[in-house]
């Protein structure tokens, strides 16, 4: 088997044209997670937050706000990186991609790369219009940015799995509603999972949500619902299986062939 050197150039190509197809609608991407953001403190912080005024110590517009990042972080990954390899495989462009001297491992890079790019862009934005409903003190501002960046990767991996597994549209947002925005919703978003009654919070304990909402809550707060060394194996354990099916796709030639 022949070694070469990465090709960055063919990276970079693929990269700028996935960002340029976000810059396009640049004031959609931006104004859009401001507004649902402002909406959730509005509904969540002001109606709710009047009658529950601190969750684990925390005021609850503060601490719904890892919930709220998370839950745009994992919808905008999926949905970037799924769009992303299907709009060539709709098209046909996908063929040019695959016969082009450009490595799986380049192609997969370049598309997540921008995927992630995208969804962290966002994750940030929320978080500053976040600060300026509520005072926010991140305590652990590395891990923040860590459990951010590999959420996002991790995430954008599986929306590029689902990218080549859709085989329409309506697939293509199969998953995304009906299994990972649910999941977040229950998976600690807007609630800590201490306060469900003890059977419901071990049925909540096997959503892979519940352990990226907590890691990532504890990087602002120092408080968790489940050890932050499990929160990160989790996440480390789901990013370790994208990469082995997204492997496994390239070598069988899965739903790329035909």
């Amino acid at each position: 088997m022949n070694s070469r050197a990465v090709n960055f150039r063919a990276i970079w190509a693929i990269y700028k044209v996935e960002m340029a197809r976000t810059l396009r609608t640049l004031l959609q991407s931006v104004v859009s997670p401001v507004i649902s953001t402002s909406l959730y403190f509005v509904v969540f912080g002001a109606a709710i937050g009047s009658r529950i005024s601190e969750v684990n110590g925390v005021s609850y517009g503060a601490f719904i706000v890892p919930g709220l990042i998370m839950l745009s972080l994992l919808t905008q990954s999926i949905s970037n990186a799924s769009f992303g390899i299907y709009f060539p495989k709709f098209v046909g462009t996908i063929f040019e991609l695959l016969s082009a001297p450009v490595s799986y491992l380049e192609i997969v890079a370049a598309y997540v790369g921008a995927a992630a790019t995208k969804s962290v862009s966002i994750g940030l934005i929320i978080l500053a219009t976040a600060a300026l409903f509520v005072p926010l003190h991140i305590e652990h501002p590395f891990w923040m940015i860590g459990f951010l960046l590999l959420t996002a990767i991790t995430f954008s991996l599986f929306g590029f799995i689902i990218g080549i597994w859709a085989a329409n549209f309506e697939q293509l947002q199969l998953v995304p509603l009906l299994v990972v925005t649910p999941l977040t919703f229950l998976g600690g978003s807007f609630y800590s999972i201490d306060m469900l009654p003890g059977a419901w919070r071990t049925v909540t304990l096997f959503n892979p949500v519940v352990y990226l909402i907590s890691g990532f809550r504890w990087s602002f707060f120092g408080k968790a619902d489940v050890s932050v060394g499990i929160s990160l194996t989790m996440t480390l354990a789901f990013l370790l299986v994208c990469i082995g099916v997204i492997g496994w796709i390239f070598r069988t030639g899965y739903r790329l062939r035909n």
